[in-house]
């Protein structure tokens, strides 16, 4: 009697200690923004040539500017030189005007005489949340009779995207709560359950936020609102994950047992382990991205391992507290049940499906698996070179309507050039070279004086040229020229190409040799991880080999998707690696939680039945977490940017393939096929189980 009163003191405490984290810490999700920052220049991989040329343009003042540019047109017809005066003045009044930098350029005329242009050069530090209030300025001071003027360049851009953004706080995480509550209550059927794992993950968000938070303003991790939103759905969706397994495994304890102690302690011990490992799998997988070139990847990987790992610590703690402390209570309407272990082939679907999967096993995994290489075959069509900016925003964004007007009548790379680092004294073959090369249509030094033509100015011994590309700077063949500008350039001792699009290219590359070295390491760290948690190296393997299946057939059908369907022409260069890190990492989870399962029950069943017990005994409950995880990444799509669009595709999409087809049917029908070779080289490899093999009635064979 005199241990009673301890038995409720440990869940007690635990749960105040987390009401206290969840009333401190919860508005630290909504202060996040504080510290985001949607300056792109920020993201660029740090050696390449473009962001050399940034270094550069920093000692002229160049680089400590974002770009504005202003397009007037006249609707079908010429504009006068009284319009082109006009709008000249209304620029030069904007000289020193709060937040504009220098002197804003002269309205200059197209070709076609129907428009005009300037280019106002803002400062870097305006915050984003100040930069619409500072653009609505800018286009009251620059209209002019007659004329329709827009806003287009990286400030309108920076603009947009801090509006896009502008909702991540409240949209994006009640949309994502929302959606799993409904889930949760359909698989549950309980009113209390759903409400406490909503809590937990709430919780976990609250603190990660917190710790993201304390750690972005001290400069030692940064933050984006991509990662921001990244960050929200992997808390949200791991936490709910964890707590079905947990859950799951506490409602089938309390129905053998009817003690809500011992039923806790069992779930608890039980879930610890695969909890932990899926956890580790994930936040590991995450932290790799710290070997990549790119700014933005390296920032993702500690913001999401935090993230990972607030959600594993709720989940093992919050949770089986509360659940201890209510008992049956938490269930209510509905009942515990014990496990369902399949005792006949018809007694459930999972049941139906083991079945199945007993019988015909080989047969199975054959029929599986050549779908899933047949759709992997188109995953090397996805054009992962960038995404234009006219597809950057899912909705219509002021910023894209303003560059379709400025390239309809100037060339496209105006306002926007190259820009090319050279020594003083060759800065006149370089112009030269410059305007020979394809793609190019004018090529000049920048001057003193800021007039085309003038003295160039030269500082440590450098010029910047300017060469204006024919192209859109954010397409394809803007990059292609930017290669052939340093090819032609290339003998020229000391020169360097950047600028916007030289910029698009080197992310591009650096994607793509990130994702060459980053891709084998994930891989190398879930083997070690299931080797450690199955203690086997056949199982292991299989699975990691399944999942990078799985990435690749899912990424095959967004190929098809993303063209054929949301008229896609390009995916963002780091679209296939954030889905094979988020993919193969959460694929791993739900083999994990299966494989670890039947790995206990073939220990006391044997290896046949084994697989068969746990799949029926794990199939609900995954299946469920499955498209829990699926359905808080499609979340993302609230967000009106492609790149997070395709993110939200490929995981909500990978996850289900994983969960419905790779999990369900290729995994348990590989490992039934292999028996307990599939446990080689442990014990359980050499004896099967400590008992004789049954089949799913439990009748020894």
């Amino acid at each position: 009697m005199a241990r009673r009163p301890i038995r409720w003191l440990v869940p007690a405490l635990l749960v105040l200690v987390w009401l206290a984290v969840g009333g401190g810490l919860g508005p630290f999700a909504g202060r996040l923004t504080q510290v985001s920052t949607n300056d792109q220049a920020a993201f660029l991989p740090q050696s390449a040539e473009s962001t050399r040329v940034l270094e550069v343009q920093e000692r002229f003042r160049q680089g400590e500017t974002q770009p504005l540019i202003v397009v007037w047109t006249a609707d079908g017809e010429k504009v006068t030189p009284e319009q082109s005066a006009a709008a000249t003045r209304a620029l030069a009044s904007l000289r020193g005007t709060a937040d504009v930098v220098g002197t804003p350029s002269p309205a200059l005329g197209s070709d076609d005489g129907r428009a005009l242009r300037g280019v106002v050069q803002f400062s870097p530090d305006l915050a984003s949340s100040a930069l619409g209030d500072a653009l609505d300025r800018i286009g009251s001071a620059v209209a002019v009779d007659g004329l329709r003027a827009q806003l287009a360049g990286p400030a309108a851009t920076r603009a947009d995207l801090s509006d896009a953004f502008a909702g991540i706080d409240g949209l994006l995480l009640g949309v994502a709560l929302l959606t799993v509550l409904i889930i949760l209550l359909a698989v549950y059927r309980s009113v209390l359950l759903p409400l406490v794992i909503i809590i937990g993950a709430v919780f976990a968000l609250g603190l990660a936020c917190a710790v993201v938070y304390f750690l972005a303003d001290r400069g030692v991790v940064r933050v984006d609102g991509q990662v921001q939103g990244i960050l929200f759905i992997l808390v949200i969706g791991a936490a709910t994950d964890y707590a079905l397994l947990l859950t799951a495994r506490f409602r089938e304890e309390l129905a053998t047992t009817g003690d809500r102690f011992a039923a806790g302690r069992i779930a608890l011990r039980r879930s610890f382990e695969p909890i932990v490992a899926s956890a580790a799998t994930v936040a590991l997988a995450l932290l790799a991205l710290l070997l990549s070139n790119l700014t933005n990847n390296r920032a993702l990987g500690p913001v999401g391992a935090i993230g990972i790992v607030c959600a594993a610590l709720s989940a093992l703690t919050f949770l089986p507290a509360v659940l201890v402390l209510l008992g049956r209570t938490a269930l209510w309407p509905a009942k515990p049940r014990p496990a369902d272990t399949g005792t006949g082939e018809t007694r459930g679907i999972w049941g139906r499906v083991a079945a199945v999967v007993d019988r015909h096993p080989r047969r199975l995994w054959i029929a599986t698996i050549l779908p899933l290489v047949g759709l992997a075959l188109f995953a090397p069509q996805l054009n992962a070179r960038g995404v234009p900016l006219d597809e950057t925003f899912v909705n219509d964004a002021p910023s894209v309507a303003a560059q379709a007007t400025l390239s309809e009548h100037f060339p496209g790379g105006s306002g926007q050039p190259a820009v090319i680092v050279a020594p003083a004294e060759r800065v006149t073959a370089v112009e030269e070279k410059a305007r020979g090369v394809a793609g190019v249509s004018a090529a000049a030094a920048v001057s003193q004086s800021g007039r085309p033509g003038d003295t160039p100015k030269i500082v440590d011994g450098l010029v910047l040229v300017e060469a204006t590309l024919n192209d859109a700077p954010d397409g394809d063949a803007a990059q292609d020229t930017v290669k052939r500008l340093r090819a032609a350039l290339a003998p020229e001792n000391g020169v360097l190409i950047g600028g916007y699009s030289a910029q698009r290219y080197d992310t591009t590359e650096t994607a793509r040799n990130d994702t060459l070295l980053i891709v084998p390491v994930v891989l190398a760290i879930i083997l070690l991880i299931l080797v450690v948690l199955l203690r086997s190296l056949t199982t292991p393997l299989l699975l990691v080999v399944t999942v990078a299946l799985n990435f690749l057939a899912t990424l095959g059908v967004s190929t098809l998707v993303f063209t054929h369907v949301f008229g896609f022409t390009g995916s963002d260069a780091s679209v296939p690696l954030y889905g094979f890190v988020f993919l193969v990492a959460l694929g791993v989870d739900y083999n994990i939680f299966l494989m670890s399962r039947v790995r206990e029950e073939t220990a006391h069943h044997g290896a046949r039945q084994g697989v068969l017990r746990g799949l029926v005994t794990t199939g609900g409950v995954i299946t469920s977490a499955g498209v829990v995880l699926a359905a808080t990444f499609a979340a993302l799509v609230v967000i009106p940017l492609a790149f997070l669009a395709q993110i939200a595709f490929i995981v909500a999409f990978g996850v289900l393939l994983d969960t419905l087809v790779v999990r369900s049917l290729l995994v348990p029908a590989l490992v039934r096929d292999l028996d307990a070779r599939a446990w080689w080289p442990s014990r359980l490899g050499r004896t099967g189980g400590r008992q004789a093999p049954r089949d799913l009635a439990g009748t020894p064979r």
